[in-house]
């Protein structure tokens, strides 16, 4: 059975203070603020594959559409609001009501799509050895179509497990199709033997999935956490050591993991989808790298992949990349190659000249043939 993981290290109390104030460093590590002189993210709604969501969290509450449960094949019954779905919602849409949490994107709206996740996974796995096939869709699957056929321009992934899914990866590509952008936590295995053995993280998906945004987590300093999983999956980083987050019910917590860090960047790309709402899913992944601050000497590293991404840099990016066309326009008259267009086609179906032609020469034909017999008739007689 595959059981899909909270991307989170560990939720707990934050320090008495003002939750605006605790929260300002990750604005500004994000550059959120200058971001919303352009858009706060109106018009685009985020699904959140994870725990149900608290709508009654007064930062979420009027702003949050609860879809039915992934993991039941029936869309009946009730589903129990869950710590770490609410916890995310209110870093990707939270709304700042009455001086609460603001999330990056507060004018977008969410749609919860509960899935049985384990909120507070076994750090210390073995990895599996190979693919988990299986001709069953998995709940995961289930969300992500669901997500692409219900209006969601954004998807947040903070689980993740061991072992890719067919089901999974037919459903990603189902949902990049349809223009959907998706966002994903790495995981939290940099600390693991295997990654000590290996010199890299045993890959999580869904981040693992081509077209998926990886996202890793850093802290206050910018530097990349030591939990954080570090492998090709990763694109970008973002803050995620601790990050604080709405509770269910009330109050707040902090957050560690590559959880928030994934939470916060699907923010960031409900950001650039309001204000570009055209980009597909590969921009809108380029706008994010390419406005990333703290670029790796290299250019890129399996850490922290492109750098911290930069919400503001990512608009001006996004905005550049808008004016590029799939196509290169010709003009009529023009043609690549030297010399002379070739002549047209001709039309289809027969040449009436030939017609004509071959319609004669049957005929002297024939007045021949009978010219002949009649000259051996004549010998006859």
């Amino acid at each position: 059975m595959r059981v899909l993981t909270a991307a989170l290290l560990a939720l707990h109390a934050p320090a008495q203070e003002p939750i605006r104030e605790q929260q300002q460093w990750v604005l500004d590590a994000l550059n959120v603020e200058q971001a919303w002189n352009v858009t706060k993210g109106k018009g685009v709604t985020v699904a959140v594959i994870d725990s149900a969501v608290d709508t009654k969290v007064k930062e979420l509450r009027d702003r949050v559409t609860v879809g039915p449960d992934m993991g039941s094949a029936s869309a009946e019954g009730k589903v129990t609001p869950g710590r770490h779905g609410t916890a995310m919602a209110g870093l990707i849409a939270g709304s700042g009501k009455d001086g609460g949490l603001i999330g990056v994107a507060p004018e977008a709206r969410l749609l919860s799509l509960p899935l049985a996740v384990d909120e507070e996974p076994e750090m210390h796995v073995i990895p599996p050895l190979q693919d988990q096939r299986g001709g069953l869709e998995s709940p995961l699957a289930r969300a992500l179509r669901y997500a692409a056929n219900h209006g969601a321009q954004v998807v947040s992934m903070s689980i993740g497990t061991y072992g890719p899914h067919r089901s999974e990866r037919e459903a990603v590509s189902y949902a990049l199709g349809k223009g959907v952008v998706l966002v994903a936590a790495v995981g939290n295995d940099g600390q693991t033997q295997y990654a000590k053995d290996k010199g890299s993280s045993y890959w999580s998906f869904p981040a693992g999935y081509p077209g998926v945004i990886g996202v890793a987590a850093v802290d206050k300093k910018s530097q990349v956490a030591p939990y954080s999983s570090d492998n090709l999956s990763v694109l970008v980083a973002a803050p995620g050591s601790g990050v604080p987050v709405v509770k269910r019910g009330s109050g707040y917590e902090a957050s560690e993991g590559t959880s928030a860090a994934a939470a916060l960047v699907a923010g960031v790309a409900a950001l650039v989808k309001s204000r570009h709402p055209s980009l597909r899913p590969e921009q809108v992944a380029q706008a994010l790298a390419a406005g990333s601050r703290g670029r790796p000497a290299a250019g890129y590293d399996d850490r922290s992949g492109f750098g911290v991404v930069d919400a503001a840099a990512a608009l001006n990016a996004a905005a550049r990349l808008t004016g590029q066309q799939r196509a290169v326009p010709m003009p009529d008259d023009q043609h690549f190659g030297q010399g002379e267009n070739s002549p047209a086609p001709s039309a289809p179906g027969p040449d009436p000249w030939r017609l004509w032609l071959y319609g004669g020469g049957v005929l002297v034909a024939l007045v021949m043939f009978c010219g002949a017999l009649v000259m051996l008739n004549q010998r006859r007689e």
